[in-house]
């Protein structure tokens, strides 16, 4: 059996914050399986590694005997998040969410025991509550603690529309724990309003309320702003081995021990001799290559991770990628940077018609892969390695 103090070092790593203060030792102590409870709206059919943190921690706690509850809101995604939403969030069709839904379930057993997962559609309680259950659960909320949420409290300070339909995510998220009683729930650090209205929401039906934990959300390929399939600065899970490698490759040597953190399964002594090891002189790049192996081998296996570790290699010829390289930032215009602009405000060119003559003669990379077209736009929110010719290279960040 695994002792309390090893569980609580274990499930409190990476975490953002845990609350009640002593609470997770507290439910430890109960000498019981919890009731581990995260919730995911299927808003798109694809995860990328952002979304695996949450999920990284409750293959923690299943690995630790615990009850894990992978809840699908395919109710609450008829509603619409709108945590950390500066205006109303559209909802999706019933079509939209059990396609996403399906593909969510192929996905998250790459990383959580099938055998030991309950996977449950909160559509199952909150479909069978009529109009009058939902306004007797609303109003064991005021509308007053409900402006206490940052999102909401801005946007009305501002004078942007909030549906009152909006109000009901919250207290659906918090009923859900209700329904299966949770011992826990997790969720990012935008969802603090809503697992703590869960709290609450127990408390009033005479439960013990759940301990919260949230866990940070992961910043992108660029190391600002968060993952985000819509800031082109992610990498998902269902892309190939090798393009899943090179974005790990690309992500700075600072960015790489937020990975390591939130994101390996490698123990914290085994992180903690890694970066002494590079402190100590080695070079990071072979360090980002343990990485780079660990979380492709996960959603494909250990060939593949290989395979792709040696296609990287040779794309930049056996080592020509020097150990240390300028890191650049650009910003965009309407969310779009051109190619030719990008290699002249990163010093990589002389001048736009230099990039032009240079892409012409096959001399230009991003990430390894030759770019042949001069109309190349770069998305805003991603960070690459740009060669141009065999000496120069940058990495780019575009915001």
């Amino acid at each position: 059996m695994t002792s309390i103090s090893e569980q609580l070092a274990e499930l409190s790593r990476g975490a953002d914050e845990i609350l009640p203060d002593k609470g997770l030792e507290a439910k430890l102590k109960q000498g019981r399986p919890l009731v581990v409870k995260a919730g995911f709206d299927p808003t798109a059919p694809d995860l990328h590694i952002g979304h695996t943190v949450l999920i990284n921690k409750m293959r923690q706690f299943q690995q630790l005997g615990h009850d894990v509850v992978f809840l699908i809101g395919d109710f609450t995604g008829m509603i619409g998040d709108p945590s950390g939403k500066n205006a109303t969030r559209p909802p999706l069709s019933p079509e939209q969410i059990r396609a996403n839904a399906e593909t969510y379930e192929s996905q998250i057993f790459k990383i959580l025991d099938k055998d030991k997962t309950r996977v449950e559609f909160n559509s199952t309680w909150m479909g069978k509550m009529d109009a009058a259950g939902l306004i007797k659960l609303a109003a064991r909320h005021t509308v007053a603690r409900m402006l206490e949420r940052d999102d909401f409290s801005k946007r009305y300070a501002g004078g942007q529309p909030i549906s009152i339909h909006e109000f009901l995510y919250p207290l659906v998220q918090g009923y859900d724990s209700v329904e299966l009683k949770a011992d826990v729930e997790l969720g990012g650090t935008d969802q603090k309003f809503n697992l703590l209205v869960g709290r609450q929401l127990q408390q009033d039906y005479g439960q013990e309320p759940q301990l919260v934990m949230t866990t940070p959300l992961l910043e992108g390929l660029d190391g600002v702003q968060k993952m985000s399939k819509s800031l082109g600065n992610y990498i998902g899970i269902t892309e190939s081995p090798g393009e899943m490698f090179g974005k790990i490759m690309s992500i700075s040597d600072d960015l790489m021990w937020r990975y390591f953190e939130v994101l390996s399964f490698r123990g914290l002594d085994d992180i903690k001799k890694l970066r002494q090891s590079v402190e100590q002189g080695a070079n990071p790049r072979d360090v980002k290559f343990e990485l780079g192996l660990e979380i492709v081998a996960r959603f494909h296996d250990d060939g593949l991770a290989q395979a792709a570790k040696s296609e990287f290699i040779s794309r930049f010829q056996q080592g020509a990628m020097p150990d240390e390289m300028p890191e650049v930032t650009l910003n965009s215009q309407d969310g779009k940077l051109g190619i030719a602009h990008l290699l002249k405000g990163a010093d990589l060119v002389s001048s736009t018609s230099d990039a032009f003559r240079m892409i012409k003669q096959g001399a230009v990379k991003i990430d390894g892969q030759r770019v042949e077209e001069r109309s190349l736009q770069i998305v805003a929110g991603s960070t690459h390695i740009y060669q141009v010719g065999k000496r120069k290279f940058a990495r780019v960040s575009v915001n």
